[in-house]
């Protein structure tokens, strides 16, 4: 009785919280747009996580998230805006990124600032005001006319490392057995899983992939400010953590302030010197909301995210669902008021069998229409396979592709279910009828079944990424093998068509469809209605115990996200075109 009256007390305690939460989404729902006063300074707070598809209403992520989400195209859409509305006078760019999942990668920050490149040239002032900033913030403040950093400020840029945790000891310590089958030498993907450290191939490309990446940055870095890249290298080889005077002495910030000072700066430049009101502003996100999208015409270009995992079936939040994927591509297709059809991709692959299922649906739409791909922070493995057959692809230079690779990671807990005193017996009318069974390791003979599938589907990939790009198989073969390349290369290889983001996409489909300037963008997939979401959030309510310890949730994050991973690994054939778990460039 006394646990039923305190799991009652808790259920009503999260439905509570549930209820609020509702409400104020309920409430946000009925807000107002902030009104935009004239002289007024954009604000770009940094200080959200960017992500490629439109925000769902997520009430379990209101309740979850500690900062701000705001999409990436609805970001650079308004402040490009900005640059042509009479009533914005300059831009206060502030915060501190909160990179997430597949968010804020560097492709996205890129797109960013070419959106503050092209505000610049409105000749209307940026200012830049740091006080610890990530390579990604400093990435982004570098635009700045002018960049101030407080005194006991810090610019945290010692260069980019890639890290991965390795659970192969672990699983032998407590008895889970791991079999791995893959085609390709540098399929880095399953490491994590079979090893404790990377092997030579994956040190080598994640090597050359950090190299090109982090040269990307600095050169873009040392043409804003008028430095070269060797000082900016230089300056993080030996500092790393640039203080104040040395960031100032270098030229990598123009002066040193404390925040009241700045405020003080723009309360005068907005008219209000001297006044206990805050200077005039409008937030990137308020604003986003009152720029509408481009054009008007009938005709419909139609942006459809794929953004996560690509999983078997139907897929779930963050989760690209072959089976709900290529369901929206057929109606884009069948719709005659779409006249081109651009797929963002930010996805570090995943299922063979899904990526397969989306591809088809690719080809289909490419024969009756324009169809572009563009490429975000992450299009590798299955996030290649559904983009090769497009008629263009566009990347940005610091994208993460190719990575043409297949592999099979079977699991068994025999040894682990041992430990704990059980066994496993059964019958059965076949030799094979028992495969896919998790209570033992794989026969040698079954293990040749898993490789003989892995590799014909790597030979699949590697004939469809040749006829799709027009290349030699032989020369596919050679750079495919599972190798990550950055979008400068995969340029160059001839994986990828043209640098530049999502702008840059939609423009060509637009040339491509005929439609000069008469035509729409809509986006897809489309938003969840109210009574999804809160069926959804009413489905996840249970009560749960929250860390908020700083390492100690750090390293829960990262044994989660790592782990996380398994629960994708959903493909019939046990098939897996994707990237490791993830891989971070910090």
């Amino acid at each position: 009785m006394l646990g039923a009256l305190a799991a009652l007390v808790i259920f009503a305690a999260g439905l509570s919280a549930f209820v609020l939460v509702l409400l104020i989404a309920i409430g946000s729902m009925g807000e107002k747009p902030a009104p935009v006063e004239q002289g007024s300074y954009l604000v770009l707070d940094l200080s959200a996580n960017f992500t490629d598809a439109p925000k769902e209403m997520d009430l379990g992520a209101l309740a979850r998230e500690d900062h701000e989400v705001i999409q990436l195209r609805a970001a650079v859409r308004a402040i490009r805006a900005a640059a042509g509305d009479s009533r914005i006078k300059g831009l206060f760019i502030t915060g501190s990124v909160q990179p997430a999942g597949l968010g804020s990668g560097y492709a996205a920050m890129r797109e960013l600032r070419e959106a503050l490149i092209d505000f610049k040239a409105s000749r209307k002032p940026v200012q830049a005001y740091l006080t610890s900033a990530m390579t990604r913030d400093y990435y982004i403040a570098s635009v700045a006319d002018d960049i101030a950093l407080d005194p006991y400020g810090v610019l945290v840029m010692p260069g980019l490392a890639s890290e991965s945790m390795f659970f192969s000891d672990a699983f032998e310590r407590f008895g889970i057995g791991v079999q791995l089958a893959k085609a390709g030498r540098y399929k880095g993907a399953a490491e994590p899983f079979v090893r404790n450290s990377f092997s030579d191939e994956n040190r080598e490309q994640l090597q050359q992939l950090l190299d090109d990446v982090w040269g990307s940055l600095t050169t873009e870095i040392a043409t804003s400010r008028k430095l070269q890249q060797v000082d900016i290298q230089a300056i993080a080889d030996s500092e790393g953590m640039i203080m104040a005077e040395p960031a100032k002495d270098s030229g990598l910030v123009d002066r040193l302030a404390y925040r009241d000072v700045i405020l003080d700066e723009l309360k005068k430049a907005t008219g209000r010197a001297n006044s206990p009101l805050p200077f005039k502003q409008i937030s990137l996100r308020a604003y986003a909301g009152l720029t509408s999208e481009e054009g008007s015409g009938r005709n419909r270009i139609a942006v459809l995210y794929a953004e996560g995992d690509i999983v078997d079936g139907e897929g779930n939040w963050h989760q690209v669902g072959g089976d709900q994927f290529s369901r929206e591509l057929r109606a884009l297709r069948q719709d005659d008021s779409v006249k081109a059809i651009v797929l963002r991709v930010n996805s570090p692959g995943g299922s063979a069998t899904a990526s397969e299922t989306i591809q088809r649906e690719m080809r289909l739409a490419a024969e009756k229409k324009p169809v572009v791909v563009s490429m975000g922070s992450y299009a590798a493995s299955g996030g290649y396979w559904i983009s090769a057959y497009a008629n263009r692809i566009y990347a940005e230079p610091t994208t993460v592709t190719g990575s043409i690779g297949v592999f099979g990671l079977l699991f068994d807990v025999k040894q682990l279910a041992a430990n704990w005193g059980v066994s496993f017996d059964g019958v059965k009318t076949g030799r094979f009828a028992d495969a896919l069974s998790i209570s033992r390791p794989k026969t040698e003979a079954e293990m040749k079944i898993v490789q003989r599938s892995v590799d014909w589907i790597y030979g699949e990939f590697v004939e469809k990424v040749a006829e799709a790009r027009g290349l030699e198989e032989e020369f596919v073969h050679e750079i495919a093998q599972g190798h990550v390349w950055s979008g400068v290369e995969a340029q160059r290889l001839g994986l990828v068509d043209e640098l530049g983001g999502l702008k840059e996409a939609i423009a060509y489909a637009a040339s491509e469809a005929g439609l000069k300037h008469d035509y729409r963008v809509t986006e897809f997939p489309r938003p969840k209605t109210i009574a999804e979401v809160i069926t959804e959030a009413m489905q996840r309510l249970n009560p749960s115990v929250s860390l908020r310890s700083g390492a100690t949730k750090e390293l829960v994050k990262k044994v989660e996200a790592q782990l996380r991973a398994l629960d994708t690994y959903n493909d019939p054939q046990g098939a897996y075109a994707r990237l490791p778990y993830l891989l971070e460039l910090n």
